[in-house]
């Protein structure tokens, strides 16, 4: 792992949700977009040495709805930037390590993404985020 490189935030609306995070705690709004394959919108503030991700449902089949129905609003999960997602994917998996997914898929800000399953992390959702992915074995 090379850094901590976000902590996503699960919210019902990210309009009622930004006030708080730039106007309270003065946080630096640095971009929103849809990311239509997870089924959300997010929006990213610079929180000094790690970035927040808020992360607002598309519609009630999405992941992160299903999230806030279950558990409320609140931290989704912590994402660790990797180099090279497929051969870090890979290893963890040769040491017995299950993902949410087969493979890596694209998410906000075009980076490549897999989350390891909670039931082995003690409950906690982990992301693997590859900014800087060259192409190799994309899995939807």
């Amino acid at each position: 792992m090379k850094k901590t490189d976000h902590i996503g935030v699960a919210v019902k609306s990210i309009e009622e949700a930004l006030p708080f995070y730039t106007n309270m705690l003065a946080l630096t709004l640095l971009k929103q977009e849809t990311v239509d394959s997870q089924g959300v919108k997010v929006a990213f503030l610079d929180a000094g040495n790690i970035k927040i991700e808020l992360l607002e449902p598309l519609n009630s089949d999405s992941p992160i709805a299903a999230f806030i129905k279950k558990r409320g609003e609140g931290i989704h999960h912590v994402a660790f930037g990797v180099s090279d997602i497929d051969q870090r994917m890979e290893e963890l998996k040769s040491k017995g390590l299950k993902f949410t997914s087969e493979g890596s898929k694209t998410g906000a800000g075009g980076a490549q993404v897999a989350f390891l399953h909670p039931k082995q992390a003690h409950g906690v959702l982990y992301e693997l985020c590859d900014h800087d992915f060259k192409g190799g074995s994309q899995h939807e």
